[in-house]
C-alpha cells in the first residue's frame, strides 16, 4: 500500500513549527533551515521531514532517526538497511510525502502557474509536445506531462542525469533503461498537479490530508 501525506503552509504557526520540530533533526538540517531567507522555504523543507517522520511512526509503528538519511550519487534520499521507500515534493504552498515499504516511488507536485510553455518544448518528446500544442487546455496538458516526468525520474532514482526528453509518457506508463513505471494522478488541490510514479502497476492507495499542527508527535 502507498500512503500519501500532505500539508499547507501556515505563516501564523511558523514560529511554533520551527520551535517544536526542528530540533528533532540533525544539526546540519537545523542549520540548513536557518539559512533560508524566506519563511516559506524553511517551512516547506521542514514540513517534508515532519510528514515523513509522522508517516513512518503512524504506519509502520517505529521511529526513524533522520541522521541516518543518506543520499545516492544522484541525490535520491534513502534509509540504509530499511525497506521503507519515500519521496517528498513541494510547490507553492503545499508539501507532499509518499511512503511505501514495498515499491520504489516518486511523487511530484506542481502549482499550475502562468508560464511561457514554449520555453519547455526541448524537454518533451515530439509526440508529447504535439499533444500539448493541440490540446484544448495547453497549460493543463503541459503540467500533466511535466509532473509525470518529474515523478518518474524520482522513482527511477537517476534525477536530472536522465533528460526528461529521453523517455515518453504513453497512457500513464513509461520506460527508462528497460524498467517500466506506472503513473497515477493524485487529487489534492485544483490549483496543483500531483502524480505518483511506481515501478509496479498497483491501485491500492491510501491518501490522507494532514495539517501539520494537528499531528501528535
Amino acid at each position: 500500500m502507498i500512503h500519501i501525506y500532505y500539508s499547507y503552509l501556515s505563516e501564523e504557526h511558523h514560529k511554533n513549527l520551527i520551535e517544536k520540530f526542528s530540533t528533532k533533526f540533525s544539526v546540519d538540517f537545523q542549520e540548513k533551515i536557518k539559512r533560508f531567507r524566506r519563511w516559506q522555504d524553511a517551512q516547506l523543507s521542514l514540513l517534508g521531514r515532519v510528514l515523513l517522520f509522522n508517516g513512518i511512526s503512524e504506519i509502520y509503528g517505529n521511529d526513524c532517526h533522520f541522521n541516518e538519511i543518506k543520499y545516492t550519487k544522484y541525490n535520491k534520499p534513502y534509509f540504509e538497511g530499511s525497506p521503507i521507500k519515500f519521496s517528498i515534493s513541494h510547490s507553492g504552498e503545499i508539501v507532499v510525502c509518499a511512503l511505501s515499504n514495498e515499491h520504489e516511488i516518486g511523487i511530484d507536485i506542481e502549482e499550475i502557474l502562468d508560464i511561457e510553455i514554449a520555453d519547455f518544448k526541448s524537454q518533451m518528446t515530439e509526440s508529447e509536445w504535439n499533444k500539448i500544442a493541440f490540446s484544448n487546455n495547453k497549460k493543463d496538458s503541459f503540467f500533466d506531462y511535466w509532473t509525470q516526468k518529474e515523478s518518474v525520474i524520482k522513482a527511477h532514482g537517476s534525477g536530472l542525469s536522465t533528460p526528461l526528453k529521453s523517455f515518453e509518457i504513453i497512457d500513464d506508463t513509461t520506460k527508462i533503461a528497460g524498467e517500466t513505471f506506472f503513473l497515477h494522478k493524485i487529487d489534492i488541490d485544483e490549483q496543483y498537479k500531483c502524480f505518483i510514479s511506481l515501478n509496479l502497476n498497483i491501485k491500492d492507495f491510501s491518501v490522507k490530508k494532514q495539517h501539520i499542527f494537528n499531528l501528535q508527535l
